[in-house]
């Protein structure tokens, strides 16, 4: 049987990636996320954190926002790579499985979900 995703995420994230040549573009689009969505977003982290092997903000919002904001986020990420994953409560298959990259890929530090 196929699993039905509505069972099991329970919300998204988002991750923007940006360095210290791209951190007004970055604040840029934060402020536009915020203006225009209904999310919870993160702290602005100018080092890695976690799995994220670049500076990032993590974006927070409900599985009926992902319509929206990922088409959304494709075409204004002003060229910066966004890492989008489902919140299952499985840390390693969230990141690894039940991703979408937008722009660049990178490979993340698994090891800090373990």
């Amino acid at each position: 049987m196929v699993a039905n995703p509505k069972e099991i995420i329970k919300s998204y994230h988002a991750h923007v990636y940006f360095d210290a040549a791209t951190t007004e573009p970055a604040r840029e689009l934060r402020s536009e996320i915020e203006e225009n969505f209904e999310i919870q977003m993160g702290r602005f982290h100018e080092k890695p954190v976690g799995p994220h092997p670049k500076w990032s903000y993590q974006v927070a919002f409900d599985p009926e926002l992902f319509g929206s904001l990922v088409p959304w986020l494709s075409v204004n990420r002003r060229s910066l790579t966004v890492f989008v994953h489902a919140c299952t409560g499985d840390e390693i298959i969230d990141h690894t499985e039940y991703v979408y990259w937008l722009g660049e890929s990178v490979p993340l530090d698994l090891d800090a979900l373990r």
